[in-house]
């Protein structure tokens, strides 16, 4: 059970990310009945810790709070001073990190803050990701890390990456999700005013996020697909429905969505059926006919390539009983 929680201020560290962790784990919630964590910022060396701002951070603790910790935070750090200023980041945290995954803890890094566990050696046969403007880097850096430059974050447990700044957010919300539930974590989505669940397989960047002429925006046909997953849905009728050639609606669908119509329905199939997971009852057979997958066995492979689990898997980990 998630209950001591340490977060790391590296030289240079980000703020806005840093804060994320602080707003995602250091707040007391209890008021609403929420887990709360023993919660404490430490750096390699206590006392004042430079921003990439400007300004800086008094910091009482150092490393030694990282053998109690259930969860290690990791917040965006400068990536081009990791090697090169190996005294920023000691052997000491590099070994309390590693020991903390061996001891079955959870590592969290916000943004570039992965770099940190590539020096650690934590990515290493891992899945991984950060920030879309990195990842060609960190895969050179660590060309034994399997990065994954097109999604919000990447659960490799105990090791957890995201990409930029809010994508950071969504997987500390999943986490949340993963240790509490879904209700739970929607409750502290809804005090943090930001959406509650982000499934982490989704584009990072998108081309085109304003639409190019009003006079042929796809948000209807989002919506429309959104409503009939359970329907056959072909990019030639779309594309129909759209007024526009195949070609056109396939080209026009990337700009605005970031990926492919298959890929968008995939991903939206998958979402629906992970609601269903959590809220019903419903025979696997059964949500794989109402989100469009056809059969059981279809569901499960989809399933797992997006979530890495089974649809079984996440039923038992994020089913709430409603009474």
């Amino acid at each position: 059970m998630l209950q001591n929680v340490a977060v790391v201020a590296f030289p240079g560290v980000a703020p806005f990310e840093l804060g994320v962790l602080c707003e995602s784990f250091g707040v007391d919630r209890s008021d609403q009945g929420l887990p709360t964590f023993d919660f404490a910022l430490c750096a390699p060396r206590p006392g004042a810790v430079p921003t990439s701002m400007g300004f800086d951070l008094m910091v009482p603790n150092g490393p030694e709070l990282l053998a109690d910790a259930d969860l290690i935070g990791i917040p965006a750090v400068p990536r081009n001073l990791v090697d090169a200023r190996r005294d920023l980041y000691p052997e000491e945290v590099l070994s309390a990190l590693r020991a903390a995954v061996e001891r079955g803890a959870r590592v969290l890094s916000v943004c570039s803050g992965a770099f940190v566990l590539g020096v650690a050696g934590l990515l290493d046969g891992r899945r991984c990701t950060t920030h879309w403007m990195y990842t060609d880097e960190l895969a050179e850096r660590f060309p034994a890390a399997k990065v994954d430059p097109d999604v919000l974050y990447v659960d490799d447990d105990p090791v957890i990456t995201s990409a930029g700044t809010a994508a950071g957010l969504d997987a500390c919300l999943h986490l949340w999700r993963k240790e509490f539930g879904a209700e739970v974590a929607t409750m502290v989505a809804r005090r943090m005013v930001v959406p509650p669940h982000r499934d982490g397989g989704q584009a990072q960047f998108v081309e085109a996020p304003v639409r190019p002429t009003p006079a042929h925006t796809l948000a209807g046909i989002l919506d429309y697909m959104e409503a009939h997953l359970d329907d056959e849905l072909t990019i030639d009728g779309l594309a129909v429905m759209a007024s526009m050639s195949p070609r056109t609606f396939a080209r026009r669908f990337r700009a605005e969505t970031g990926t492919t119509p298959y890929d968008w329905l995939l991903g939206r199939r998958v979402a629906a059926a992970q609601r269903m997971l959590e809220r019903g009852d419903d025979t696997v057979d059964a949500i794989a006919t109402a989100t469009g997958f056809g059969t059981a066995a279809a569901l499960r492979h989809h399933f797992g390539r997006r979530l890495g689990t089974t649809p079984q898997a996440y039923r038992a980990t994020f089913h709430h009983h409603t009474s």
